[in-house]
């Protein structure tokens, strides 16, 4: 295993989801929310349906009907409807810190919903990682904005989706199961649209934003990739956090947003809890 490669594949792939991010928010300037995932979800759902096919893989095959591919389909798309919903309302550095809770609430929900083990550190650890989410969040303040709710719903949305993919046989392609989502992404615009109307025509700078938005997440699912499969699990992991570096120095400098102290506190604890969930995992793990 090469571990220097690993880690630099995940924070490549932070970096690409960052800047995803950041697309969309001006994609969200000009267009409806429904629009954006329509066109995101057909334009990732046939790009990663080639990508697929180039493995050799059928995209109408049995895996589509597995109970887990569903379920991890209807959360991808809860998770990015309120994704989008939250880019287009609150500032990219707070979505960005709630988005952080995923590791703690896919602890919590392995140890509701799949049955796993976890001891009284790792539930202090989770219990502290959401009082820093609340430090975030800070409910019952002036400033508490509810559109916020829509970036915790986004974070609960991404954490049942991962808990889904853990029932899902390895041989299942990872190209796959991404068109999948994107192509769930795409009806559940498609539809919307047709219902309500709507359709935008953006200008052509914002109408960019779409195409890069979808390579730049092709980049980021093959980074992803290629860092499991070079480095430790371990050891790479913890990467996922530096998507907050990049985040909050776009939202700084290319938002013009600002990040007060409490907010900060919030994701060092929410961080540093997480950090320690995935370290107790792997201790546990190496004991078995």
């Amino acid at each position: 295993m090469d571990n220097l490669k690993g880690m630099a594949w995940m924070t490549l792939a932070m970096l690409a989801f960052a800047l995803t991010d950041m697309f969309m928010v001006f994609a969200a300037r000009e267009m409806p929310v429904w629009q954006i995932l329509f066109l995101f979800g057909t334009g990732g759902a046939v790009l990663f349906g080639l990508w697929a096919r180039l493995q050799g893989h059928r995209w109408f095959s049995p895996v589509l009907l597995m109970r887990p591919v569903m379920l991890r389909n209807l959360a991808e798309v809860f998770a990015t409807v309120c994704f989008v919903i939250a880019l287009s309302r609150i500032p990219l550095s707070t979505l960005s810190a709630v988005i952080q809770a995923n590791p703690l609430l896919v602890t919590l929900g392995a140890a509701i919903f799949l049955g796993e083990k976890v001891g009284w550190r790792r539930w202090l650890a989770i219990a502290i990682g959401l009082a820093g989410v609340l430090l975030i969040l800070r409910p019952g303040a002036e400033s508490f904005d509810p559109d916020i709710l829509y970036a915790v719903a986004a974070a609960i949305g991404l954490s049942l989706r991962d808990l889904a993919t853990r029932p899902v046989p390895k041989s299942v392609p990872t190209p796959l199961l991404a068109s999948y989502s994107f192509a769930a992404l795409a009806i559940a615009g498609g539809a919307v649209l047709l219902i309500s109307g709507g359709w935008v025509w953006p200008s052509p700078m914002i109408g960019l934003s779409i195409p890069a938005s979808i390579l730049l997440g092709m980049v980021a699912y093959f980074a992803i990739t290629a860092a499991m499969r070079v480095g430790e699990i371990a050891a790479v992991t913890p990467f996922r956090y530096t998507r907050l570096v990049f985040a909050f120095f776009i939202a700084l400098v290319v938002f013009d947003e600002s990040i007060d102290g409490l907010t900060l506190l919030g994701v060092a604890i929410v961080i540093a809890t997480g950090l320690y969930s995935l370290w107790r995992e792997r201790q546990l793990r190496h004991a078995a």
